[in-house]
């Protein structure tokens, strides 16, 4: 037999549990072939396992050990691994919860998934030089209403409508959480990385408005228009610099472009 045959045969035995591969494998005194091929099938599932334990520490702490287990298999179950490299395996956790029962009828379990699931991409982003506050006073008042931005690529935008980030800041901190609850309207949260760092705030709702609009190419110029639906007119140019000067003070601009 070819050997690509035969490690495509191994495949999916692990992973679907094809037994074609049975007649290739030599019984032992403690255990015959299909015994032989279901250790290596379960230690593929627990590595997996301990890839979702790692990427979601908290959600872990949150559910306890056996109910984490029975998720992480019932997510190995709806959503097999697609790829070599596990850094990817939990990133439909959060739309898992909120879809398959019984977790689905927690809400908060699906956010505080995405909270940490967006942890782990801040931290796996790409570097970038950030712009300075000197590289702004060198801006011209005539190439302000022009002016682009591009993020930094750690920057990332949660919409949360549960306490998931108290609960995890205080698991992290080994205290017993909060209880969970909801808010009527959902909690604006901003995400990034500095140097090795994760940091997050909330963000207000005109914050969140302009951060947003320049993440999607909207100029200096047009987030000072949409700003007046928040801020009188005459104050809105102090007002966006002061944004402006804040988001380049967290490293969260990498290149300014001109109009």
């Amino acid at each position: 037999m070819r050997l690509r045959v035969l490690q495509r045969q191994f495949q999916n035995a692990l992973l679907g549990g094809d037994r074609q591969l049975l007649t290739h494998v030599a019984p032992t005194p403690g255990a015959d072939a299909e015994q032989r091929i279901d250790i290596y099938a379960q230690a593929y599932r627990l590595r997996l396992q301990e890839a979702l334990e790692v990427d979601f520490p908290k959600l872990r702490t949150l559910l306890g050990t056996d109910p984490f287990d029975e998720l992480a298999q019932a997510y190995i179950e709806r959503h097999p691994s697609q790829q070599p490299s596990l850094r990817w395996f939990g990133r439909h956790m959060a739309a898992f919860l909120t879809q398959a029962a019984p977790w689905s009828a927690q809400p908060a379990l699906g956010e505080l998934a995405a909270f940490e699931w967006a942890q782990g991409e801040v931290f796996d982003a790409p570097d970038a030089d950030t712009v300075a506050v000197a590289e702004i006073a060198e801006i011209s008042p005539q190439e302000w209403p022009r002016l682009h931005f591009q993020p930094h690529p750690s920057l990332r935008r949660l919409d949360l409508y549960w306490n998931v980030v108290a609960v995890w800041q205080a698991l992290d901190n080994g205290e017993a959480p909060p209880p969970l609850l909801a808010a009527t309207k959902a909690q604006a949260w901003l995400l990034w990385r500095r140097q090795l760092s994760i940091h997050w705030r909330s963000l207000g709702v005109e914050e969140c408005w302009a951060l947003d609009a320049w993440r999607r190419g909207a100029s200096f110029g047009e987030i000072c228009e949409g700003l007046c639906e928040w801020v009188a007119p005459e104050q809105v140019p102090v007002h966006a610099a002061s944004l402006l000067k804040s988001w380049v003070d967290a490293r969260l601009i990498s290149v300014l472009v001109g109009g």
